[in-house]
C-alpha cells in the first residue's frame, strides 16, 4: 500500500526512502526483487564475501515470499489457504489457515484498539469500491468517476471487524458477514517485514537493511559502527530538494504513507488511495506521514492510521507508543514528535 525506495550507488527505483551510506570497509552488496509483495524489494548487506551476502539474501526473500502468499488478497496458491481462501469463504465456513495468518490477524486487532478503529483491516468492502474505481480511471482517463456515496456507505456496512472470528485453538479464521473482506494492506507487509528481521536476528545477521515496498527495516550497524542513514522522500515532485530529513537507524523500521505514489485523477483533482474510515474518502491534510518506530508492522499500521488523524490525534499515538512521526503538509512544512530530531544525527 505504501512507498517505494531508491538504493542510492546500489540500485534505482522511484522512491520515497533512499538508504544513503555505504559499508566502509567491508563490501556493500545489493539485491533486488520485483514478486514479493508485488512492489519493489531490496536487500542490502555488508559481508566480506558476495556469496555469502547471496545467501543470505536468498534467505530473507524466501522468508518474505512465505508471507506475501499467505496474505495476498488477490490469487490463490497451490497447497495454502491464505486471506483470498478466507475472503473467498465469507459467510461460508472458517478456514483453516497457517499460525502466521492468525498472528497477524490477531495484531491487526490490536492496531484496530490502538488506532481507534483509524486501521481496521476489515474495510476490504470500501477499499476494493475504490480499487475498482481507481483502476477504471488509470485505463481510461476521460471518464474517470469517483464511487457514489451511497455504494461506499452500502459497503461500510461491512466493515465489522467483530465479525473476523479467530480460532486460536483450531487455526481458523471465519468471516461472519458473507459480504465483508479483508483487506492488510495497512499491516502486512509491515508485519511480515518484521517477522523476517526477527529471523535474520535469530540466525545472526547483523549490518543489514532491507525495503519492501518502502517499508524500511534495519538489522543492526555496519561493520564499522556506523547507522544506516535513510533519506525520506520529499512529497513534492517537483522539488529540487530530494528529501525532506535523512534520519539514521541502528535497528528499527521507517515506514512512510503519502498521495503522491498512488492516486488517479476526476475533473483534474487527485485521489489518493489512503482512505478515512470515517468519511469514506481520501483525506489530503498531509502529503505523508512517516514513521519510526522498533516495530515494522506498528510502523505500517500508524502512518496509515495518523495520516487520516489531527496532528494533535496522532502526536498522542506517537507519544503513547514511543514512536517518532514527522507530518509533512502540502505548503511543504512539516511537523514532528519531540525527539525526532536526535534521529537525524549520526551519533
Amino acid at each position: 500500500m505504501k512507498k517505494l525506495l531508491s538504493v542510492i550507488l546500489v540500485a534505482a527505483a522511484v522512491s520515497s526512502l533512499a538508504l544513503l551510506s555505504s559499508c566502509s570497509s567491508y563490501r556493500q552488496f545489493s539485491k533486488s526483487d520485483i514478486t514479493v509483495f508485488d512492489t519493489q524489494t531490496v536487500i542490502l548487506g555488508c559481508e566480506a564475501d558476495e556469496e555469502i551476502f547471496n545467501e543470505k539474501a536468498d534467505a530473507i526473500l524466501e522468508k518474505l515470499s512465505y508471507y506475501h502468499k499467505l496474505y495476498d488478497i488477490y490469487y490463490e496458491y497451490e497447497g495454502i489457504n491464505n486471506l483470498k481462501t478466507v475472503n473467498d469463504n465469507a459467510g461460508v465456513s472458517p478456514v483453516r489457515v497457517d499460525s502466521a495468518v492468525i498472528e497477524l490477524l490477531l495484531y491487526s486487532k490490536e492496531m484496530y484498539e490502538l488506532t481507534d478503529g483509524m486501521t481496521n483491516v476489515a474495510m476490504g468492502s470500501v477499499l476494493s469500491v475504490w480499487h475498482d474505481y481507481r483502476e477504471k480511471g488509470l485505463a481510461d482517463p476521460e471518464n474517470a468517476a469517483l464511487p457514489p456515496v451511497e455504494i461506499l456507505e452500502a459497503a461500510r456496512e461491512h466493515t465489522d471487524i467483530e465479525k473476523l472470528i479467530i480460532n486460536e485453538e483450531e487455526s481458523t479464521v471465519y468471516l461472519a458477514d458473507g459480504e465483508m473482506s479483508l483487506d492488510v494492506g495497512a499491516v502486512a507487509k509491515g508485519y511480515a517485514v518484521e517477522m523476517t528481521a526477527r529471523y535474520c536476528e535469530e540466525q545472526g545477521y547483523s549490518g543489514y537493511a532491507m525495503s519492501v515496498g518502502g517499508n524500511v527495516r534495519c538489522i543492526g550497524s555496519k561493520p564499522d559502527g556506523k547507522k544506516w542513514e535513510i533519506g525520506i522522500q520529499n512529497p513534492d515532485l517537483s522539488s529540487n530538494k530530494a528529501y525532506v530529513k535523512n534520519v539514521f537507524l541502528e535497528n528499527g523500521s521507517l515506514v512512510t504513507s503519502g498521495t503522491y505514489q498512488r492516486f488517479y485523477t476526476v475533473a483534474e483533482k487527485k485521489y489518493h488511495h489512503i482512505i478515512d474510515p470515517n468519511t469514506l474518502m481520501p483525506k489530503n491534510t498531509y502529503d505523508a506521514v512517516s514513521v519510526v518506530t522498533d516495530h515494522s508492522g506498528l510502523a505500517d499500521a500508524l502512518s496509515t492510521a495518523l495520516f487520516n488523524m489531527s496532528y494533535e490525534e496522532g502526536l498522542a499515538i506517537a507519544e503513547k507508543t514511543g514512536s517518532q512521526v514527522i507530518w509533512v503538509y502540502p505548503d511543504g512544512s512539516t511537523k514532528t514528535t519531540e525527539g525526532f530530531d536526535l534521529l537525524t544525527k549520526s551519533k
